[in-house]
């Protein structure tokens, strides 16, 4: 049985982690989604919080499971029987940024990376852009997992979504 890891912050997870995750499904026996605190950044969602909203958008996969990553992801792997790690990429500078992870990864105890390329209708999707979005009211409903959303929304301090103000209309116009 192959196991693979597909590790990240999932700060909130967005449909295109759903998208490598499915993808990853697909080509492994079992599916470890391993989030992770990335110690770079505050989380706006506390691990749990995380834990929870993707177990909720995964259920329907067989073989994907959601744990916590608490330290290093090398030590994770090799708690869970994991021989590969999967990244989605979504352009070249997530490339630069992963290679360097991967190749350190492989040098502490042998786990490879297998990259991914995003879905080209998802490669926008951030979860750092999704937040600000939400941040300043904006409707995130399409670039998350259902209920997601009013997750996100809520730990802002329940700002509602609601799509272009009249001063980025102009903007556009």
């Amino acid at each position: 049985m192959t196991t693979a890891v597909c590790p990240g912050s999932f700060d909130p997870i967005t449909l295109g982690h759903l998208d490598i995750i499915a993808r990853a499904s697909r080509l492994f026996d079992e599916v470890v989604v391993g989030v992770a605190q990335n110690s770079t950044k505050a989380a706006l969602l506390d691990a749990q919080q995380r834990v929870d909203l993707a177990r909720d958008a995964l259920a329907h996969l067989d073989g994907v499971r959601v744990e916590v990553v608490p330290g290093l992801l090398v030590d994770f792997c090799s708690a869970v029987g994991a021989e590969v790690v999967v990244k989605g990429l979504r352009g070249g500078a997530d490339f630069d940024a992963e290679l360097p992870m991967a190749l350190m990864n492989r040098h502490l105890v042998g786990v490879e990376t297998v990259f991914m390329t995003g879905d080209p209708a998802l490669v926008h999707v951030a979860s750092s852009l999704v937040k600000d979005v939400a941040r300043f009211g904006g409707s995130i409903a399409d670039l998350v997992p259902d209920g997601v959303a009013s997750a996100v929304h809520e730990a802002l301090g329940g700002t509602v979504a609601r799509g272009r103000t009249s001063a980025s209309k102009e903007q556009h116009e």
